[in-house]
């Protein structure tokens, strides 16, 4: 093959040889660890040189990880934020300090992978390793690492962290994680690690015991957070994204960093330029309201729904998108019967089609999101609300020259 000499060109590269799970879903679904163990032994890297927070969970991944970074570099530490998928640019995926990685990083380690024989490892693995190779250069003092699907056989379960996160469990990805919240929660605590403290985001009766029975097995200190009592400032956090920076106070607080109130104010106050964060109940536009958010399962949808509608003054309208693997028969009764809703093919192909959409009953389709949001628009006055949701590639789909997010 060509010598990689291009950003585009590595990116192109990871994405044909290493099938992605953001392009083409299961098949691209390699469980176990023995590649990424063999791929980052074949690389030199110690993927514990750096401490790390690991974070696990149905939803609030991101989040909870954006809040982790930010407050780290609240007390003065350099920090490696490591998120998937990416929206506009696989450099989205692995920040230092908020800054994407740059392309010459990406060049070098692709062209080191291409001249070794690494086997088959999958995109995510390589990314990771990526990742870890990238921190290490940057001398980072600390990482944030999200999982990318389960926990237990997931290509970042060969961390050892300082504390373990688990935001919470629902139904989603059950072809590889089982059929119901007891077992996805069995794959989630596979994170759990001997005497390592774990926070617990959500306190459920269905999970508790499997979490408390894991810890036990591990000798390791559990702290669910809706046990505590946390004295917060007014902040504007509302729902879920509240839960998830509690959350990460309680992380912080294991890691014995005392976040004091004006240092959590700061943390949110730059979480963007610090994280990167975006896409959680986004404002686009005011005047009216168009808001973009990229919940996708009956979870995020559930507790981004009340949100979007408290903030909504008048018609409340609902662009929806959603890749295959989606049981979007399970999504679309739970939006309110007045609202105008239509639906939206995405361009990555992992998205349903104008046919599927079609199939569901729903009777307005947009082929592209920048047509429709530009007829939805003329239908909205001032006090309506649009919400855009259901995936991170339909908001992938906004044009260049329309990311001008407030």
């Amino acid at each position: 093959m060509k010598p990689l000499s291009n950003y585009q060109q590595c990116v192109e590269w990871l994405f044909d040889r290493f099938a992605a799970y953001q392009n083409i879903g299961a098949n691209a679904y390699k469980p176990g660890l023995e590649r990424v163990y063999a791929l980052l032994d074949l690389l030199q890297i110690d993927p514990n040189h750096i401490p790390s927070i690991h974070i696990a969970g149905t939803n609030g991944k991101g989040s909870t990880a954006a809040y982790c970074a930010s407050m780290l570099q609240q007390k003065g530490l350099k920090v490696g934020l490591f998120t998937s998928p990416h929206i506009f640019d696989f450099s989205e995926r692995i920040r230092v300090n908020g800054k994407p990685i740059s392309q010459e990083a990406v060049i070098e380690f692709c062209q080191l992978i291409q001249q070794k024989d690494t086997g088959s490892p999958s995109f995510f693995e390589l990314t990771f390793a990526m990742a870890l190779s990238y921190y290490q250069s940057e001398a980072c003092d600390y990482m944030v690492i999200e999982t990318g699907m389960g926990g237990r056989l997931d290509a970042t379960n060969v961390l050892l962290p300082k504390v373990s996160i688990i935001t919470n469990i629902d139904l989603d990805h059950q072809e590889f994680l089982g059929n119901t919240v007891q077992q996805i929660a069995f794959e989630k605590a596979g994170i759990i690690k001997s005497k390592t403290p774990v926070v617990i985001g959500d306190l459920d009766q269905h999970t508790q015991a499997i979490f408390k029975n894991k810890a036990q097995e591990f000798e390791a200190p559990i702290v669910f957070v809706d046990e505590l009592l946390i004295a917060l400032e007014n902040f504007a956090l509302e729902g879920y994204q509240l839960k998830n920076f509690k959350t990460a106070l309680v992380a912080m607080n294991q890691l014995g960093f005392n976040i004091t109130l004006s240092e959590q104010e700061a943390s949110l106050t730059k979480l963007a330029e610090r994280t990167g964060f975006f896409g959680r109940i986004q404002i686009w536009q005011e005047n009216p309201l168009i808001i973009m958010d990229v919940s996708h399962n009956v979870a995020g949808i559930k507790a981004t729904l009340p949100i979007v509608t408290s903030k909504c003054q008048g018609k409340l309208f609902i662009l929806y998108g959603a890749a295959q693997d989606k049981d979007v028969a399970q999504i679309i009764p739970l939006f309110p019967t007045e609202a105008h809703l239509a639906a939206c093919v995405f361009s990555n192909p992992r998205s349903k089609t104008f046919e599927d959409w079609k199939k569901l009953g729903i009777h307005t389709i947009y082929e592209h999101l920048d047509m429709a949001l530009e007829q939805i628009k003329e239908q909205m006055s001032d006090n309506d609300l649009l919400w855009i949701t259901g995936s991170f590639f339909l908001i992938s789909d906004l044009p260049t020259k329309k990311r001008n997010f407030l």
